[in-house]
């Protein structure tokens, strides 16, 4: 039953990411084709996303980890919980952030340096 509510939770936001590409949104494959320009941006100073990418870098730490495996061990199905919500949480972060880096990035290949947009 763990393993089912992992994949369950990884599965409806894949399903919200391949249902927003079909409306008009960025696609599954470009938000995971922007993740390394985002991290690169952010590295430079250019992007803002520091601390989601640090948030996110500690729930994908948290849920490989093998101390992680401690709660499942003595708590079943309560110890698998936690990592269905890491989870959860991650993809919607990753989901989130990445449209938000497209978008960042759309506005500024559109800016033309020395000119005021108003």
């Amino acid at each position: 039953m763990g393993k089912s509510l992992k994949r369950g939770a990884a599965f409806a936001a894949l399903g919200r990411a391949m249902m927003s590409g079909a409306r008009g949104g960025p696609s599954l494959g470009a938000r995971l084709a922007a993740l390394p320009r985002m991290i690169a941006a952010t590295a430079r100073g250019e992007y803002d996303g520091g601390l989601r990418l640090a948030m996110m870098t500690a729930a994908t730490a948290y849920i490989l980890s093998p101390l992680d495996l401690v709660p499942e061990m003595f708590l079943a199905v309560f110890g698998l919980l936690d990592d269905a919500v890491m989870v959860t949480w991650l993809a919607g972060a990753v989901l989130g952030e990445t449209e938000r880096f497209l978008e960042w990035e759309t506005r500024r290949s559109s800016t033309v340096p020395g000119h005021v947009v108003s």
